[in-house]
């Protein structure tokens, strides 16, 4: 393991002398956190662990952004004089994070099983594919992608940044996720508008599940306004009522995956628990689209009610163009060496 992560703080460019600290809770992921520790100071890097103690629950399952640095600002002031945060915790769309980035900090959150960060270890190669998939979709003024099954939804884009994840970082304030492949923007606010229908297999994370039958979303001006079908959406809208939050109805992010190691029965049997479904995202062709918060993209919506939904067999178009067609990549740049023409 700690060869391993060392291979990875290398592309994160970790060197001597750089502060690296390994955040950790309680006992959970304390094997990542020695590892990492023994790999960054084999680099010559000074290298610190914070461990907080069990509180709060900080997977993202049921409250996306909580963690126990919300009450702590010793420690997120400590976290921000680092040069790299190991985040073995989970701290996306929380407060903190956003604060640790903004003093210039780059973070690597790293929580999925070792099987998997071996597996989808990143590659130059992989971030100069998601870097061309940024560059078409930084361009463009709209996204809209269908399916099969009677999806149709256009996102008006420009509002919101376009971010990149290709499972290291390597530069000042930068978040990434290993492991990961994909690119993603938020539309405007109130510029959504379709419906879209999920189909058999079609996944849901952070519950880590598959669809079993059509789910139809309808959207409009930025939020769901209907949500039909059989146990899958009763289950999706108990899910979403609990929360007792209405933002938790808007349309967050959406891309597409560029990973073809990443497999999409990553979900099935759970051979690795513990994991967030990042193979999913990941996986070549997908298209995923988010529900809630937008505040990692610099958006208002800061509600703790979220899904991801990897969709299988779609097309996507950027400006009309195709990206995906039916779960495949036609863009070159953005296809894997050995299959360019």
């Amino acid at each position: 393991m700690q060869q391993l992560f060392r291979r990875h703080l290398r592309l994160c460019r970790v060197h001597e002398g750089e502060r690296v600290v390994v955040l950790s809770q309680g006992r959970r992921r304390e094997n990542y956190a020695e590892a990492f520790l023994y790999a960054a100071r084999d680099l010559g890097a000074r290298a610190y662990h914070l461990r907080l103690p069990e509180g709060l629950p900080t997977d993202g399952t049921w409250a996306v952004g909580a963690s126990e640095l919300a009450h702590n600002p010793e420690a997120v002031a400590a976290l921000s004089r680092a040069d790299l945060v190991i985040d073995c915790v989970f701290l996306l769309f929380s407060p903190a994070q956003m604060a640790i980035q903004e003093a210039g900090t780059r973070v690597l959150s790293a929580v999925e099983p070792i099987e998997l960060l071996a597996r989808l270890f990143p590659t130059p190669e992989h971030r100069e594919r998601v870097e061309a998939g940024a560059e078409l979709l930084a361009k463009a003024s709209t996204l809209r992608f269908t399916n099969p099954h009677g999806t149709d939804v256009t996102y008006r884009l420009g509002a919101y940044p376009t971010i990149t994840e290709y499972g290291y970082t390597d530069q000042p304030g930068r978040w990434d996720h290993w492991p990961a492949a994909f690119v993603f923007t938020g539309g405007a606010d109130d510029g959504v508008d379709g419906e879209i229908v999920l189909g058999p297999g079609d996944a849901l994370l952070p519950q880590n599940t598959y669809v079993s039958g059509p789910v139809r979303f309808r959207i409009e001006r930025g939020f769901i306004t209907d949500i039909r079908g059989g146990l899958d959406a009763e289950l999706i809208r108990s899910y979403m009522e609990s929360f007792r939050d209405p933002r938790g109805y808007g349309m967050s992010h959406v891309g597409w995956g560029l990973d073809e190691r990443a497999h999409w029965h990553g979900l099935w049997p759970p051979s690795f628990p513990g994991g967030m479904g990042m193979e999913l995202r990941s996986v070549y062709g997908n298209v995923m689209f988010s529900i809630g918060p937008n505040n990692e993209l610099g958006g208002p919506n800061d509600t703790a009610c979220h899904l991801d939904i990897p969709m299988r067999d779609c097309s996507l178009f950027l400006d009309d163009e195709p990206v995906v067609i039916d779960g495949d990549v036609v863009v070159e740049e953005m296809k894997p060496a050995g299959s360019r023409r």
